[in-house]
């Protein structure tokens, strides 16, 4: 991952170090600069890291080329005090020199800056907020910075202390972590991410690290449920063949879910890789893994009382985690979200040991995926309490189902669950006006994806469905 290959360049002999760091892909945690980037062009970026996940800013690389920054001392001095005079209230951002080789060969520094995600929304001087999304820095909106506000509130949450201290610390993982990163001294490097602090570890620290973090936070756990069927059931009806409860740290529950799932889901003829038809998942694993790991990454762990569901029908897998989707004011197509990570000093763990990609690329992977496999483009929806990610089985087409707006493909999602609704019904169901949705339904009719049943157009016990397979 990147984010371990910039650990590995910054502690390269100075011959090396340059060339290192301009390989590094920039990302979501990383990001280099001229040395003549001017202090408040750079302040706008340290925020932009510090709304978000932190990472590093190296100043000196440019085009490829190791400039270093000691040529203009004064310019380099500005830029060390960017995130304390230009930034409000000021970035946690410690810099430092690190030596290098020039373009010529000649004994340079390069400067880097070590950004913390922070726990408030972070400002230039002229109130003007920045987020890092991905490989870029984007200025946000007035509504895209209320909900970030919003946020920044629970995002606290993972930073501060829990009941665990370090004799709670799972070593094997620890250990385990420490090489992916090349650390050295695997309890320094957890003080360094900010998941411990003087012997007691947060309460990121551990849910990542700790032997059981159960113990301390008993709702931080995966549930994998296998429903015979297409719809849950209650009671006698009830058709639940597997229910597993997975606890442990994040990594190990990650690893386990994924071995479950991968168990209990059914399959479905399909083309295979080899070129012929046969049996293949009933998601591609890709798909729903990314659906789980941000579920654990992004979920809100302050919540008590709820847990990371997945649920594995005959049709479609479903995810649902606690807690409002981080950093979206719109739903409507969520490739296009304005990506904040709730927990990102767990988020930055799970990207050093692999988990995934960064929510704005995992959700754009998830959609790729599931287009590639011919099936229906996922689904979220979004309540009070948390976030539910659908994964259908269901064949589409994926010229019409792409320039459907997301409301037809809502309108689909509802009635995969309770096979035959009324246009009101659906119309509740999707938020959307009676017209607006009758309009919808209309559309989706015309294509063939669902069908209305009635004696009249004024019959009261009229309702749409599914066609037959």
């Amino acid at each position: 991952m990147p984010t371990v290959r910039v650990e590995q360049a910054l502690n390269a002999a100075p011959a090396d170090v340059g060339r290192l760091l301009s390989e590094v892909p920039e990302d979501q945690w990383f990001e280099r600069k001229s040395a003549r980037i001017a202090a408040r062009e750079l302040a706008n970026t340290l925020i932009g890291f510090g709304n978000a996940d932190g990472g590093h800013v190296v100043v000196g690389l440019s085009d490829g080329q190791v400039e270093g920054t000691d040529s203009d001392p004064r310019r380099r001095n500005d830029q060390m005090q960017a995130a304390i005079d230009l930034t409000q209230p000021p970035v946690r951002a410690r810099s430092s020199l690190v030596e290098c080789l020039d373009a010529s060969g000649r004994t340079d520094h390069l400067l880097v800056f070590t950004v913390e995600p922070g726990e408030t929304m972070h400002a230039n001087t002229k109130d003007e907020v920045y987020l890092r999304v991905g490989d870029e820095n984007r200025r946000l909106t007035f509504a895209q910075r209320q909900e970030l506000g919003f946020d920044k509130g629970e995002a606290s949450y993972e930073s501060r202390p829990s009941p665990a201290t370090s004799t709670d610390l799972d070593e094997a993982l620890v250990s385990e972590y420490a090489e992916a990163v090349r650390a050295p001294d695997a309890h320094r490097l957890l003080q360094a991410r900010g998941l411990a602090d003087d012997g007691r570890l947060t309460n990121a620290g551990c849910l990542l690290f700790a032997a059981e973090p159960q113990r301390h936070f008993p709702e931080a756990f995966v549930r994998v449920l296998r429903h015979r069927g297409l719809r849950r059931e209650s009671g006698a009806r009830q058709q639940v063949t597997a229910d597993v409860k997975v606890e442990g740290p994040i990594p190990h529950q990650l690893m386990e879910a994924r071995q479950v799932v991968a168990d209990v889901q059914p399959t479905r003829r399909a083309l295979r890789p080899d070129g012929r038809f046969g049996p293949v998942p009933l998601v591609p694993e890709d798909a729903w893994l990314e659906g789980l790991v941000n579920a654990a990454v992004h979920r809100s762990y302050s919540l008590a009382g709820d847990h990371i569901r997945v649920e594995v029908f005959d049709d479609r897998i479903e995810i649902s985690s606690p807690g409002r989707f981080p950093g979206l004011a719109d739903l409507s197509d969520p490739r296009d979200a304005t990506r904040f990570a709730r927990n990102p000093r767990i988020a930055r763990v799970c990207a050093d040991l692999n988990f995934g990609q960064e929510l704005g690329e995992g959700i754009r992977r998830m959609f790729d995926e599931m287009s590639l496999a011919g099936l229906e483009l996922p689904m979220y929806k979004q309540s009070a309490a948390g976030v539910r990610l659908t994964l259908s089985a269901e064949p589409a087409d994926r010229a019409i189902d792409a320039t459907l707006p997301a409301e037809t493909r809502a309108i689909r999602a509802a009635l995969r669950e309770r096979d035959r609704l009324s246009t009101a019904e659906i119309a509740e169901a999707i938020g959307l006006s009676r017209p607006t949705t009758l309009n919808r339904l209309r559309a989706l009719e015309a294509s063939g994806m669902i069908a209305w049943v009635g004696k009249s157009p004024t019959d009261p016990r009229a309702y749409w469905t599914l066609p037959p397979p």
